[in-house]
């Protein structure tokens, strides 16, 4: 029996990915993996088919699943775009969201701070992607929603990665205090603002480290 699923065989081949590990062009073999992981090949199966979905593999007809990373460029693009996706789904919040809503938000920033004291920086990703998730619906615009988390989904290793750099949790902590204090206000401007360096500094952080795992994977 399988004791890792292929969620967690997922998680760790992005992250494999994105640190350079496995290069871009790298041959993903199923029965290699595997062995790696201790499974059988069906969740390994699974997983593939996850990430070529995210973009960060490819699958060629009789050829096999490859490692296809994305260049600093369409990073860059990416986390541009969803810069405007997370400003729209706030700007939408600021005037639909409910008392309830915003209730709810506050509880997941309230563990996002318990994780920043605590350092660490997996539960910070994971719940501040709930919170993010929580933000989409709240717009009340169902298409722009699955369009954020479709987009949330394939940045997630990179957006996972950025919150190692020296002292950005506790700067992103303080974005989230700003942006609830504008939702409780209904002040989208604030909301909006916030938002846009909340992410924006994702992008511009992140082009360092990027530029560095493009010279391990041969990019440069």
């Amino acid at each position: 029996m399988d004791r890792l699923p292929s969620a967690k065989i997922r998680d760790s081949l992005e992250q494999r990915i994105v640190e350079g590990e496995l290069g871009n062009g790298k041959r993903l073999d199923e029965t290699e993996l595997s062995g790696f992981y201790g499974v059988s090949r069906t969740p390994v199966r699974e997983a593939l088919q996850r990430l070529a979905e995210s973009g960060l593999a490819e699958h060629l007809p009789r050829r096999g699943t490859f490692v296809r990373s994305p260049s600093l460029s369409q990073l860059v693009e990416m986390f541009e775009v969803m810069a405007e996706l997370e400003c729209m789904a706030i700007r939408l919040a600021a005037r639909r969201a409910t008392t309830n809503d915003i209730d709810a938000l506050e509880k997941d920033n309230e563990t996002c701070r318990a994780a920043v004291a605590a350092n660490d920086t997996k539960k910070y990703y994971e719940v501040n992607a709930r919170l993010h998730g929580r933000i989409y619906q709240m717009s009340g615009n169902s298409f722009l929603a699955g369009e954020a988390r479709r987009l949330h989904d394939r940045l997630r290793p990179f957006r996972r990665l950025q919150l190692r750099v020296r002292g950005r949790m506790e700067e992103s902590m303080a974005e989230h205090d700003i942006i609830l204090a504008a939702l409780r206000d209904g002040n989208a401007d604030r909301a909006m603002e916030t938002m846009k360096k909340h992410i924006t500094i994702v992008g511009v952080r992140f082009n360092d480290l990027v530029s560095s795992f493009n010279r391990i994977m041969g990019d440069e």
